[in-house]
């Protein structure tokens, strides 16, 4: 998803920071950034009055304009930029006033790279979440049949079914699938069809949350608790509070903050970081996964009793190669959402376009077929989409995919060899293959090797892979 996010300061070596940390946000994230600079609040309004922008990263002081005046001045003409203002530590009431009037968050200075990241990610995920969620509600008003905007084979059928029986309930759900399948999409689903559907969807992806973070996130900060901590702030519980706690990739939150979530389940209450009061909170938590949970449990990695909070009504999506019977729905989907987003007119499928469609196997399931769609209409010129315009695709990835599949054979030599060295260079030469093939994005990079983006990132540090790409 391409956003442009307009940095104003008044500092070079600042705008110089945010273009580097955002060029590599665009290959670790689904998102794709453009950033524009700006000097001061005053140039600011006049790139406002020429282009569009999903974002504005402000400091405070600057000259002839400053944080707060430009924030004045954005927010009624525009208010569905998000604006993320740059504070120093002594203008703790200044940020709690932005908030007030409009301002997402703020980033104190001197900057937390990890915390600037989840700043911007999490305010772009909730304005993704806020939209989808309208667009999720009006399809479900105006369609009697939920398998007509998520699938229509008997698998997904049953899942519809399911959705409908636990529609008005508030017990825990765990949602399993191989990466891509739709699971968020089956959460919103639930939230948008529950009693809880005028109340927040607050989504988490705990695997993109980093570790130092993941509690204050979690659970909100007092301000003072921490380095940088300028004023209270809610975590995504009280944000959540009253509706759904979606828990994406729940298989990666670290061991050490498993107990205190299982707590706020358990006993709805919370504690800030720094905190030394509980907060009661109301939430319905919905966790989704493509590990295998079971098994993490059995081998400790996950605590059994989280799991067991968790795991009170399963469902579980299967991949697109097996329901195949989706896949001309998805490509219709695909083709008018990206036509009416893209502003190009719908293009025509034959029957035999269909077919290729169909044969591809699909490994990064509904995403990948979203992303394939999206490049067709981009790129195709004319009103009907070729077979031309999809097979240097499908054929560049079975080829792929075959390759990755291939047995490796080794044999052992006679004199012996370092099994350790061996199994190194192999995995090292995967994570390079993987990352060229993906053009240096982590994010894609981590689904190819079905890895988590951290434990993906933990094995570049260890073959000092990390800042090669």
């Amino acid at each position: 998803m391409y956003k442009k996010i307009l940095v104003v300061d008044d500092e070079q070596s600042i705008r110089e920071f945010f273009q580097i940390l955002l060029k590599r946000m665009s290959s670790e994230s689904d998102y794709s950034f453009e950033m524009v600079p700006a000097e001061d609040g005053q140039k600011a309004l006049e790139l406002l009055e020429k282009q569009s922008f999903d974002m504005v990263i402000s400091d405070l002081k600057m000259p002839h304009l400053s944080g707060m005046d430009l924030l004045k001045k954005i927010k009624p003409a525009h208010p569905e930029i998000v604006f993320i203002l740059i504070t120093a530590f002594d203008t703790s009431d200044t940020a709690v006033k932005a908030m007030k009037m409009g301002a997402y968050d703020y980033i104190p200075k001197p900057f937390n790279v990890d915390e600037i990241r989840m700043t911007i990610l999490s305010a772009l995920n909730l304005k993704k979440l806020e939209e989808e969620n309208q667009q999720l509600k009006r399809e479900l008003v105006q369609e009697k049949d939920m398998s007509s905007f998520i699938g229509e084979s008997e698998s997904m059928k049953q899942i519809f079914q399911n959705i409908r029986q636990i529609a008005h309930s508030t017990s825990n759900i765990l949602i399993t699938g191989e990466s891509g399948t739709g699971k968020e999409v089956i959460a919103r689903a639930i939230h948008a069809t529950s009693t809880l559907k005028n109340k927040p969807f607050i989504a988490v992806n705990c695997g993109a949350v980093p570790d130092t973070l993941i509690e204050s996130e979690m659970f909100g900060h007092k301000k003072g608790s921490f380095t940088g901590a300028i004023v209270d702030k809610k975590g995504f519980f009280e944000l959540a509070n009253g509706g759904t706690l979606f828990l994406d990739e729940i298989g990666e939150l670290p061991l050490a903050v498993q107990p205190k979530l299982l707590r706020a389940i358990q006993e709805k209450v919370i504690r800030m970081v720094g905190g030394v009061a509980d907060r009661k909170v109301q939430v319905r938590f919905i966790a989704a996964t493509n590990r295998d949970v079971e098994k993490m449990v059995q081998s400790n990695q996950f605590r059994e009793d989280l799991f067991y909070r968790l795991n009170v009504v399963r469902i579980h999506i299967p991949p697109l190669r097996e329901r195949k019977e989706d896949i001309p729905f998805f490509v219709r989907l695909f083709l008018k959402r990206y036509s009416q987003k893209l502003n190009i007119p719908v293009k025509k499928i034959s029957e035999e376009v269909m077919q290729l469609f169909q044969k591809y196997h699909y490994p990064g399931n509904v995403r990948e077929l979203e992303n394939l769609i999206e490049r067709v209409i981009i790129l195709g010129g004319d009103e009907e989409i070729k077979e031309e315009d999809i097979l240097p695709f499908i054929e560049q990835n079975t080829q792929k995919q075959n390759k990755g599949n291939a047995a490796v054979n080794v044999s052992l030599p006679d004199e012996g060899m370092d099994m350790e060295d061996f199994i190194g260079s192999m995995e090292k030469s995967l994570l390079t293959q993987a990352l060229e093939r993906t053009e240096g994005s982590k994010k894609r990079a981590a689904e190819l090797l079905r890895l988590s983006l951290r434990t993906f990132r933990y094995r570049l540090q260890k073959y000092h892979l990390d800042d090669s790409y």
